[in-house]
């Protein structure tokens, strides 16, 4: 099936209902549903091809949502665009997954035509939310419905590499079908309840994602521009939302405002958290605060949102709040696909540590024009995650290290070479590692620990501010520790892991 089926069946389900709504503004299933198919058809026919690489600019907006929708119909392949990162970073990205069209929100028009003005592959830039109609004009709300095979790729997401350029990951109908069928599953209603999906996530990451479930059933999605905490209470009252994703960090602040055990947060049924770790002493808070609503995920992009889940009942034991150890816990395996614990090509059972595989319909189809990364990525139908952990006697699934050097800081992705390169270009730096040390908040903090050149000096608040302005906040440090020396192999290459491990091992000590 075509993953705008799930949209259409929600459509058929609804039809004068509200399936978005931000601020003042809400479109029904009919508006976006007709405004998707005019947009497919107005794509056809001016000649952007099923296979078409589209990129869509915006920061949390309905018509962004809408715009997706519209590309998917003319079998087209989005390309989704942060607007938070560098505008050079978002260029390669158009330049290397060799994007045709743009498709951008009013905010990002300067960023857009820079974008388009050095990149060969685009010949076009449209705004979708000032001057569409013109465009759409004499263009019928009907679904173009162009052939398609499972196995077409519907999207390409960015994903950072530890000593290279992004990598694309491709997602197909299968793929995004096999993980929407996972959520399903996950997010369990009784008949007639109404839904309602707070959307406070880039939906360039996990909350685009996650609104296709509650559209699927006919539901309400509700879009706010940021994951702020005094924001998502807001909405969550104001729309009686009745699910919501959140990363790690947003739930610690909304536990710390003040008012919190006083809000009316009752029609929260489900409270995701993923994308980062979770202190598993907050985790217990928030069940004492929110109830029993918290659901754990852990997901990757190639394998396409859904590996394992931690349903809100599994929070609990004999009617307790589960010990720390089940709370640690990333939860059991979906069931559309498998799991296995693999060291030395040898599969472990019960209890036994290796990198974590994953086989099933939601894994990716490549990456985009890497052959190589992805032969080494996938193996013999395996997903190779690069995360290290075991499966208990009772099937409970436990991260317990990252194979690869990825830092996941607040619910973000931060590949330590990025930052790494920057810091360098500092005159004074001789040499640099980055990685994630422990932090109550972020699950992670980016940390450089550097070695000055002889003589030189530089404040750490210079290198903050030098980073902040080329890689953003996200992936900016958060400290800077200077050594005498960095951990070098006998070839003189710095140690990474073991820099890691001394700030964890610092953390082990205090407990």
């Amino acid at each position: 099936m075509r993953i705008t089926d799930f949209f259409d069946r929600g459509w058929r389900l609804n039809r004068n209902g509200a399936a978005f709504v931000m601020d003042e503004r809400t479109y029904s299933y009919t508006q976006a549903g007709e405004l998707s198919c005019r947009i497919a058809q107005a794509l056809s026919a001016n000649g952007f091809a099923a296979g078409t690489k589209v990129a869509v600019l915006s920061p949390n907006d309905p018509l962004g949502m809408i715009c997706v929708l519209g590309l998917w119909r003319a079998g087209c392949t989005w390309v989704p665009l942060k607007a938070d990162i560098p505008t050079a970073e978002s260029i390669d990205l158009l330049s290397r997954f060799d994007c045709e069209l743009i498709l951008f929100h009013s905010s990002q028009r300067e960023a857009a035509q820079q974008m388009a003005a050095v990149t060969p592959s685009v010949r076009e830039t449209i705004c979708f939310d000032v001057g569409l109609e013109p465009w759409l004009a004499g263009h019928p709300a009907t679904d173009p419905e162009p052939p398609h095979q499972p196995d077409e790729v519907i999207a390409i997401m960015a994903t950072g590499g530890t000593t290279g350029p992004s990598k694309g990951v491709m997602i197909t109908h299968r793929s995004m079908s096999a993980a929407l069928t996972h959520m399903l599953l996950a997010f369990h209603y009784p008949e007639n309840t109404p839904i309602v999906n707070l959307a406070a996530a880039p939906l360039t990451h996990t909350a685009g994602f996650l609104a296709m479930p509650a559209l699927t059933r006919g539901g309400t999605v509700v879009l706010i521009p940021r994951a702020t905490p005094d924001g998502v209470v807001d909405a969550i009252e104001r729309h009686h939302v009745t699910e919501v994703f959140l990363p790690p960090t947003v739930i610690y602040r909304m536990l710390e405002l003040d008012d919190i055990r006083q809000r009316d947060l009752s029609s929260l049924r489900y409270l995701l958290y993923g994308a980062a770790p979770i202190s598993v002493a907050k985790l217990r808070r928030a069940i004492q605060v929110f109830g029993p609503v918290m659901m754990g995920g852990y997901g990757q992009t190639e394998a396409f949102g859904s590996i394992a889940y931690l349903r809100p009942e599994e929070h609990f034991e004999d009617g307790e709040i589960a010990s720390d150890r089940r709370l640690s816990s990333v939860g059991r395996p979906f069931p559309l696909l498998r799991v296995g614990i693999f060291e030395g090509g040898r599969e472990l059972t019960a209890g036994e540590s290796g990198e974590i595989c994953v086989r099933g319909d939601n894994v990716m189809a490549g990456y985009y024009g890497d052959a190589a990364a992805t032969a080494s990525t996938v193996v013999d139908g395996w997903l190779l995650t690069g995360d290290v952990g075991h499966v208990d006697d009772d099937g409970y699934l436990y991260i317990t290290d990252r194979k690869k050097d990825l830092i996941i800081t607040g619910g973000y992705n931060v590949y330590p070479a990025e930052v790494e390169n920057v810091v360098l270009g500092h005159p004074a730096v001789q040499d640099c590692a980055v990685v994630g040390a422990p932090d109550a908040d972020w699950g992670e903090a980016v940390t450089a620990v550097v070695e000055l050149v002889p003589g030189q000096d530089v404040t750490a608040d210079e290198l903050i501010a030098m980073c902040k302005a080329k890689l953003g906040s996200v992936r900016t440090p958060k400290a800077v520790d200077v050594v005498d020396s960095l951990p070098r192999s006998s070839v003189g290459k710095v140690l990474r892991r073991e820099v890691r491990a001394r700030y964890w091992a610092a953390l082990e000590q205090k407990i």
